[in-house]
């Protein structure tokens, strides 16, 4: 029987590749976004059909649930893909910045998980994929709230896989480390604060060595095949760590000491910064 995935924020990145990948590979695909009608590519291919959902906007969620039940008659796996990061010296933000970092990464995701959780139970399983991040278990410079919200993520999965697994609901995390996607360009939004420039020489530097790993890694497509491999996995498996050094850095980052880690960190982020 063919089987179907629910993508959110399916538009751009690994969303997008994800969708493409699974229609390839002989998949329904509802791929979510929040304006379907702009979208001329994915809507093309074979088994895919766009739906509007809005991960903060519940009502849509439900909707876009039942719709995608009507049109491929169920749903196999929930891949909770949408997110964006907010960037910059932490002192810049604003509550405002915070809060829709966190209800987009987190709360949006606890939305889309919470509003699945009924038609899985009732059907006896399902698989819930998330695109955390190795933000979700390590850090870097200027994430801070990123990976707050990534750490959250992390938890919030880590647990839940405890209470649904009786249903024979699985949990997995896929754990980027740098890909190559817009994500560095129009899913960034980086904070600045009028009359605050006492940390502009480290943002700098530390931004632009970051966007040199962006605009070097690996392309989305390595993401959407592990994806794949973990919506085919019948085991409990949680964490699938994917993407250029990510994996390593991961591993290295359990086995050094943490400050052994944060030098390893600083040396690259923090290449050509010079203290006073």
């Amino acid at each position: 029987m063919q089987k179907t995935i629910l993508i959110t924020g399916a538009s751009t990145g690994i969303g997008k590749e994800t969708a493409i990948y699974f229609a390839k590979k002989g998949w329904n695909v509802a791929a979510t976004m929040r304006s379907p009608e702009k979208e001329n590519e994915i809507n093309t291919l074979q088994n895919v059909q766009l739906f509007r959902l809005d991960v903060m906007d519940e009502t849509s969620i439900s909707e876009a649930i039942n719709e995608t039940i009507g049109a491929f008659g169920g749903i196999d796996v929930v891949f909770n893909n949408a997110g964006y990061a907010l960037v910059g010296a932490f002192e810049a933000m604003s509550n405002e910045n915070i809060k829709r970092q966190f209800e987009t990464n987190v709360f949006g995701v606890m939305n889309v998980t919470r509003a699945i959780l009924p038609y899985f139970r009732d059907r006896k399983g399902g698989t819930i994929i998330n695109t955390t991040s190795m933000g979700g278990l390590l850090t870097f410079p200027l994430y801070s709230v990123y990976h707050a919200t990534k750490w959250a993520l992390e938890g919030f999965m880590e647990s839940l896989q405890f209470e649904l697994r009786q249903f024979n609901i699985k949990v997995k995390n896929i754990e980027p480390g740098a890909i190559k996607t817009d994500f560095y360009d129009r899913s960034l939004d980086f904070a600045s604060k009028p009359g605050l420039n006492a940390y502009d020489s480290y943002v700098d530097v530390a931004h632009n060595n970051m966007l040199k790993i962006g605009k070097t890694a690996t392309g989305p497509l390595v993401v959407a095949k592990k994806v794949f491999k973990a919506a085919n996995d019948s085991s409990y498996m949680l964490r699938y760590p994917v993407g250029g050094n990510g994996p390593l850095l991961l591993a290295i980052r359990w086995i050094l000491p943490l400050s052994w880690f944060n030098t390893i960190v600083k040396r690259q982020v923090e290449k050509g910064f010079k203290t006073r």
